[in-house]
Parts: structure tokens; C-alpha cells; sequence
């Protein structure tokens, strides 16, 4: 495995007094965020989306399991997350990083805990039979903030999958193929999604989505997982330098911009994706 290299003191130099001028070495304005480009397979539920040049795909399937005892009427939601050498050569195949067991944390919080997902509305029979719908994450190119990308991607997917119809009749299941009735949405209460600061200077300065020259350099980071009835789902700040709370209020109101946006653009892609197919079916 290839060892990640530290920045040199010349590249950090340079990246600091960037900033100290209101500069990012990649062009952008201080809150802005790399331009995001979001794919939609064929299949329901397959997603690639681009946060610059970060790229992450994310698959979401579905299968009839058998509930917890302690939550009968609940189906499952869980998530996979797999870094690929491909992305960096630092990452080694078949072996958790600690930055991929972070944001694996990360979205599970954001998305599972946040109760976004209507877990009951997968329950088939009580009991018996719910769905356990899987989110498999696949990081394909790396060049900082994954985990924003990836929050994206889980989302949109989890918006753009559908599962098999379902009927009941007394002790009878029948589970109709997508080919021969219509895949059911899954009921979704909200669209969290995560934006992270990197800090520099002591936390004096920030920046909104961090590539990786600027992710290696920095002091500290935060990401706030929000939704667009200015909702914090989850704060997260896995070390670093402190923050004093007017720091935490100004990334609070710089996220619910950010939020807003990717959130219209989310909501855009999909509706495309449904005129497409609605017209492709005439």
C-alpha cells in the first residue's frame, strides 16, 4: 500500500496566506462548493454523483427479512461502504480505514437516525416479514469531502429506488415482479443532507467543502447534517481545534444556503428522470 503523504510546509504555506486573502488554490470563493453533477441509472436506485472531481456511486436493493423481536413492525435500513484503491492509492483493498468507518458512521447518522426514512411503512407482516432496504456506497474518486458527496448519493438514491409491490392475503405473500406491477416509492419525511467546514488559523477561517489539498491542511473540521426546514439532523467534529459557538451559528446559516440548493438540484434530477421514462413508456 502506497503510504498518504503529508503536505509539504511550502503547499501549506502557499494554501494558508491563499486564504488569509479570501483565496482558495482551486478558484472558488470561500463558501462556495465544486460543482455537483448528479447520474441516474437505468435501474431504480443506482446513483453516481461528482462533488468536483470526488466521485461516489451508491446501489440500493431491497430483500424480505425477518424483524427484530424488539421491533416487530420496523423494517431495516443499513448501509455498506466500500473505498476503492482506485479512488487513492492510500486505501487498501479489503481493510476499513478509519476514515471510512467515520463515514459510514456519518451517514448512518444522518439518514438512519434522523428517521428519514419511514421504517415502518417496510413492515409486510408483523413479525413475520418486513423489508431491509441496503445502501451500498462505492467511493471512486477521491479529491476531499467524502462524505458530503456520499450523503448525496445515499439520498438521491434512497429518493430514486423503488421496491416490488407487495400483496397480503390472510397467511400469503406474493411479491410481484417490478416488470409486472408497479415498484413502490419508499416514504421519505425529509432530505438530510451533510455539509462540511474545514478550519484554519486557530478556527478564525473556514472554507465549505474542503477538497483534498485543503482537507490535509487542516486544523479542524465540522460537518452539519441539515434539511431544508432548517432542521439539524446531526453535528459531528471529530477533533481539531475548538469552536466557540458564534463559529457553530455561522456554519449553521451557511449550511441551510447549501442545503436549499443541493436540495432543488436533487429534487430537478429526478424529475427529469420521471418525465424521461414517462415519455420513453409512450
Amino acid at each position: 500500500m502506497v503510504k498518504e503523504l503529508p503536505p509539504s510546509v511550502n503547499e501549506t504555506a502557499f494554501l494558508l496566506e491563499a486564504l488569509r486573502q479570501g483565496r482558495r488554490v482551486d478558484g472558488r470563493e470561500i463558501y462556495d462548493m465544486r460543482s455537483i453533477e448528479i447520474t441516474l441509472g437505468s435501474d431504480y436506485g443506482y446513483v453516481e454523483v461528482q462533488l468536483g472531481r470526488t466521485r461516489v456511486a451508491a446501489s440500493v436493493s431491497a430483500e424480505v427479512i425477518r424483524p427484530f423481536p424488539d421491533k416487530p413492525t420496523e423494517g431495516q435500513l443499513i448501509f455498506n461502504t466500500e473505498i476503492s484503491p482506485m479512488a487513492a492509492p492510500f486505501f487498501e483493498p479489503g481493510s476499513r480505514s478509519e476514515e471510512e468507518v467515520l463515514i459510514s458512521r456519518l451517514i448512518e447518522k444522518a439518514l438512519r437516525r434522523s428517521r428519514a426514512i419511514d421504517t415502518e411503512g417496510l413492515c409486510i407482516v408483523a413479525g413475520e416479514k418486513v423489508w431491509q432496504i441496503r445502501v451500498d456506497l462505492l467511493f471512486l474518486d477521491h479529491d476531499g469531502n467524502l462524505i458530503d458527496c456520499a450523503s448525496i448519493a445515499a439520498i438521491t438514491a434512497l429518493l430514486h429506488f423503488r421496491r416490488p409491490d407487495v400483496t397480503v392475503s390472510g397467511e400469503d405473500v406474493t411479491i410481484h415482479p417490478i416488470d409486472q406491477r408497479n415498484p413502490v416509492p419508499l416514504t421519505i419525511h425529509h432530505i438530510p443532507i451533510c455539509i462540511t467546514f474545514a478550519f484554519y488559523d486557530k478556527g478564525e477561517r473556514l472554507v465549505v467543502d474542503p477538497n483534498y489539498s485543503e482537507g490535509q491542511t487542516k486544523e479542524g473540521d465540522m460537518t452539519i447534517t441539515m434539511n431544508i426546514h432548517k432542521e439539524i439532523c446531526a453535528l459531528s467534529k471529530a477533533g481539531g481545534i475548538p469552536l466557540e459557538m458564534d463559529q457553530v451559528l455561522r456554519c449553521s446559516q451557511i449550511a441551510i444556503i447549501k442545503v436549499t440548493e443541493i436540495d432543488e438540484l436533487i429534487k430537478k434530477v429526478l424529475e427529469e428522470d420521471k418525465a424521461s421514462k414517462q415519455t420513453s413508456r409512450k
